[in-house]
């Protein structure tokens, strides 16, 4: 039975590479894949799918209207489908979860989805909390905080690299607008307290 997948993290975690890295596994071995990406994403090229190293993929670009359990089948008709592979997908809305959970279960195509689990504020994103509730297999990819724990949460920061707790629950942006720190120091920026530069580790 084909599955629907999230892997989840925080910034920067290697999300798109790991991504990037299963296409290529499935295109080695002539199989044909159908890859995602938020068009809201205005970091890279439109309908681009690009890693922190290097690596890049075209991709059908999809904004919250977009039907992608349609757009897969007519693809799946043409040249069929090995697997579909989803970057961003913090920013699916519920239903197109729902239509990625259709397209494993009725037409047995394995979907793959990589994003953030929660925003700046540490809540869920609506697609995260819809992939939470239905994928058949969840895998946490590891991040590491400037303390050297591991980075679950997502700071947003402003120019002078202070915390920002309120605003929009989607502004795009890389390391010059967001910071991933375990939950301790996520918590402590929000407070005020100074805490994006390395601690000294105790022996």
């Amino acid at each position: 039975m084909a599955k629907l997948y999230f892997y989840y993290a925080s910034m920067n975690a290697g999300k798109s590479t790991m991504l990037l890295q299963a296409d290529f596994n499935y295109r080695e071995r002539g199989m044909n894949t159908m890859l995602f990406t938020a068009a809201i994403d205005d970091r890279f090229a439109y309908g681009t799918i690009a890693s922190r190293i290097g690596l890049s993929q075209p991709a059908t670009p999809f904004q919250a209207t977009t039907d992608l359990e349609a757009c897969a089948l007519d693809q799946h008709g043409r040249t069929p489908l090995a697997c579909i592979l989803v970057d961003e997908a913090q920013f699916l809305t519920p239903e197109q979860v729902d239509q990625l959970a259709r397209l494993a279960d009725r037409h047995r195509i394995p979907v793959l989805c990589y994003g953030l689990r929660t925003d700046f504020k540490g809540q869920l994103f609506p697609g995260s909390a819809r992939l939470l509730a239905l994928a058949d297999a969840l895998s946490e990819i590891k991040s590491v905080c400037v303390c050297g724990a591991k980075a679950t949460m997502n700071l947003r920061v402003d120019g002078q690299g202070k915390a920002i707790a309120e605003g929009a629950q989607t502004e795009i942006g890389g390391n010059d607008r967001y910071v991933a720190l375990c939950r301790r120091h996520f918590g402590e920026a929000l407070a005020g307290e100074p805490v994006l530069e390395a601690e000294a580790k105790p022996d």
